[in-house]
């Protein structure tokens, strides 16, 4: 697999295709680990720009997986990549869907979806702290990041406010 980046590509991405519960978020940290410790794709700060890309760009966060299949194997990686992260759910979304609708409201489908929710939250939040380590900005970030989700939970204030507020803060201590 290590001599042939396209097959690696999609045996790595079409099962996490199938996991990815909650979105591209909760993902990441396997993505990550696999583009950049498993097989050297990417280093630490591309992996923090590509997902800032993903999430500038329209569309998922699982994007990411497109901008590193070109970083693997140019064009062809990003193809392989793309279909590999979107197809496999999109198959499994259609073939149940109709079976999704056709219970709407039945104690089964409560059940699996209130299993589904903690797992997705949980998978959420270790996306948001992979990216967090590999951003590395040291006791600094983690004061901003947590002030802000405090803000957040407590006001309604714009979340740009504290976007603009964490770039100042980094841009004033000369980070």
């Amino acid at each position: 697999m290590r001599d042939n980046p396209l097959l690696a590509l999609l045996l790595i991405m079409a099962p996490l295709s199938l996991m990815s519960v909650g979105g591209g978020q909760a993902i990441l940290p396997e993505v990550h680990r696999q583009a950049v410790q498993v097989h050297g794709w990417i280093d630490e700060a591309t992996f923090v720009a590509d997902f800032a890309i993903s999430k500038m760009a329209p569309g998922p966060t699982s994007l990411i997986v497109t901008l590193i299949g070109w970083q693997a194997a140019g064009i062809a990686g990003a193809a392989v990549a793309t279909f590999a992260i979107f197809v496999p759910s999109s198959i499994v979304v259609l073939l149940l869907a109709r079976v999704w609708a056709r219970y709407r409201g039945a104690a089964w489908q409560k059940a699996v979806e209130q299993g589904l929710a903690p797992v997705a939250a949980g998978l959420i939040l270790a996306g948001s702290l992979t990216l967090f380590r590999a951003a590395s900005g040291g006791w600094l970030a983690w004061a901003v990041a947590l002030l802000a989700t405090g803000i957040i939970l407590a006001t309604e204030l714009n979340p740009l406010v504290l976007i603009g507020s964490g770039a100042l803060v980094f841009l004033l201590a000369g980070g």
